[in-house]
């Protein structure tokens, strides 16, 4: 953390009141005689300086080095880092030609992000840019399609298993990538609205509610998660036929967590207290039932038994993570309310 710089204020006429800016702040930003800045008042009661007066999105740009012995695992994973961390360029370079397997990477991560377009490729360079304008896709969009495809992948991971259909089944497990996807372009977005407070203004996204839209996406994306791990379970019981009831208590349980999952984010949208406050209560009710489905797999033979005890603590830990957010919107209001 920077060193505080204490100025004393100084009077100027009657009215106005004059703090000098700090010079090595001035030369950073390069700012000269009579160009104009922007101060904005902060809800805290601090006040921003910036030089950034148009609000035109800050450009950010990443490089990184690759070349045959580059890890191709590490190279991904550096290109998804730099694109939730907010980077609007991003460029792979090679002091010879770019190996194949480098670019296949790189249009890898294209289509794997959202917003992302190769726009110029030689021998030796390849450069992504982002071509989406961040307050076209508000971040509240984003957690209630997440929602929706979280809730779906549930259902049909049930389905699948009530079915024996290994394609259903195979369907959520492709589907659990578009959750990934929308949670990498809400971390993207939070990180652009802490780096950049004209994007946050030009949002009407407080810092604190857009830490708490992080929060809530990665937890969406566990619950999908959990709806993948019930479809592969699902697969390996696709011979399994001595049923014994197993199936509908795995059903109640199942619909009761989306029941439950559903208020949560009814919840979180409307800034309920109460709401949020009732559906943390309900796990309980889930929990005897996840404990039941558990109860009956033990009638089963180890190797199906253990894929039922599984989708069921699946199930648990879906109404847990519910309840996580409905803390996270009670915590949020509480914080937020004056």
């Amino acid at each position: 953390m920077a060193d505080m710089d204490i100025r004393k204020v100084q009077r100027s006429g009657g009215s106005s009141f004059i703090v000098s800016l700090p010079k090595k702040w001035v030369d950073a930003t390069n700012i000269q005689k009579n160009d104009p800045l922007g101060l904005i008042i902060q809800n805290d009661g601090t006040l921003l300086v910036t030089p950034n007066t148009t609000g035109v999105q800050v450009q950010r740009k990443k490089v990184f080095t690759a070349d045959a012995g580059t890890d191709q695992t590490l190279i991904l994973r550096e290109l998804v880092g730099a694109y939730i961390s907010g980077y609007t360029e991003i460029m792979v370079r090679s002091q010879h030609r770019l190996p194949a397997d480098i670019i296949e990477q790189v249009r890898n991560f294209t289509a794997m992000s959202i917003g992302q377009e190769i726009v110029e490729e030689t021998d030796t360079e390849i450069t992504v840019k982002d071509l989406l304008n961040p307050t076209e896709m508000p971040i509240e969009n984003s957690l209630r399609r997440m929602a929706i495809i979280a809730t779906k992948m549930s259902e049909d991971a049930i389905t699948a298993l009530k079915d024996r259909d290994q394609t259903l089944a195979s369907s959520v497990i492709e589907r659990d990538g578009d959750v990934d996807r929308l949670q990498w372009l809400v971390a993207r977005q939070v990180n652009l609205i802490f780096s950049d407070v004209n994007l946050s203004r030009r949002m009407d996204i407080p810092v604190e509610t857009a830490s708490v839209y992080i929060q809530i996406a990665k937890i969406i994306e566990r619950i999908a998660d959990h709806a993948t791990k019930i479809a592969r379970n699902a697969i390996e019981l696709t011979e399994f036929t001595n049923e014994s009831g197993i199936n509908e208590a795995i059903q109640r349980a199942e619909h009761n967590a989306m029941a439950i999952f559903r208020a949560t984010m009814e919840a979180f949208h409307s800034g309920d207290l109460e709401k949020a406050n009732a559906t943390i209560g309900q796990t309980k009710k889930l929990e005897e039932r996840c404990r039941e489905v558990s109860q009956m797999a033990l009638s089963f033979d180890a190797i199906n038994a253990i894929h039922f005890v599984y989708i069921a603590d699946s199930l648990r830990r879906m109404g847990d993570y519910s309840a996580d957010i409905c803390e996270h919107t009670i915590n949020h209001i509480v914080g937020t309310s004056v």
